[in-house]
């Protein structure tokens, strides 16, 4: 992986606050995964599991992580597509910038997107949280996670499998809601986590009935919860390296993420 992290950043401090490792992961194979942490910085961190959009790993998720990290965290964000090929196997080739290279990109990539079941995500998921608690560095006890797009249903899905998941964030998320047995909120009342969702406007992925719904069973599963639209903002805002990018909204969710995790893991 490269690229760059932000300013006044030299390669050898590069090095230190994001490298890749691999996760032997239990259908076999590896998954390759990005970690960051605070630079210079040799204490012991909450680990938070950030989890990738469907464009996958590339230097936009390394500026993310590294940001989250610095806020004093351990990040791990494995590619979750790792069946499909790997994160430079899979990475766009083009400027989604450009017209239509965003579009096109995603009728490739929906494909992976949907091979990604709820059983395999199941499967994988105890690995990337075994894999995070065992960095060094990580502190014992809590972690936290955030998702982005498709990953926020993976986020959600933690917080129902593993009772140590203390901080739940999703950002523009696609599919939280749906009709299917399997569908992501119906694992909430098995979470004991506090969650944070910032919603894009008029999303056909996860429209209002849906966040409607999200928001009753966050309620009544008893679980402290913000569940908000971010006025104006469109699905993907939080990706600089897209046309759907807002900062307004980009930077109130990293706002609302340091603060959940400040409030959760911090404590």
């Amino acid at each position: 992986m490269g690229g760059p992290l932000g300013p006044g950043l030299n390669d050898n401090e590069m090095e230190e606050r994001v490298h890749t490792i691999e996760i032997p992961m239990p259908d076999g194979g590896v998954a390759e995964a990005l970690v960051a942490r605070p630079t210079g910085d040799s204490r012991e961190h909450p680990g938070v599991l950030f989890f990738m959009d469907a464009i996958g790993l590339r230097p936009r998720i390394e500026e993310m992580a590294g940001r989250i990290a610095d806020w004093g965290y351990v990040v791990l964000a494995p590619n979750v597509f790792y069946r499909e090929g790997s994160a430079e196997d899979l990475a766009p080739t083009a400027d989604l910038q450009e017209p239509g290279e965003r579009e096109a990109f995603f009728a490739e990539a929906m494909p992976r997107v949907h091979t990604l079941s709820s059983d395999k995500a199941e499967r994988d998921i105890p690995a990337y949280l075994e894999a995070l608690r065992g960095l060094p560095g990580v502190a014992t006890g809590a972690v936290g996670t955030v998702g982005y797009c498709m990953g926020a249903r993976l986020a959600i899905r933690a917080a129902a499998l593993d009772p140590e998941v203390a901080a739940v964030a999703g950002f523009h998320g696609g599919g939280l809601v749906t009709d299917a047995d399997d569908s992501p909120h119906r694992g909430l009342p098995r979470a004991h986590a506090e969650f944070v969702f910032g919603h894009a406007e008029n999303d056909r992925s996860m429209p209002s009935e849906a966040i409607v719904t999200l928001g009753e069973t966050l309620r009544e599963a008893g679980l402290t919860a913000s569940n908000e639209v971010y006025d104006g903002a469109a699905h993907g805002y939080t990706m600089s390296d897209t046309p759907m990018y807002d900062e307004a909204a980009t930077e109130r969710s990293f706002e609302e993420l340091r603060e959940l995790l400040g409030r959760t893991l911090q404590a």
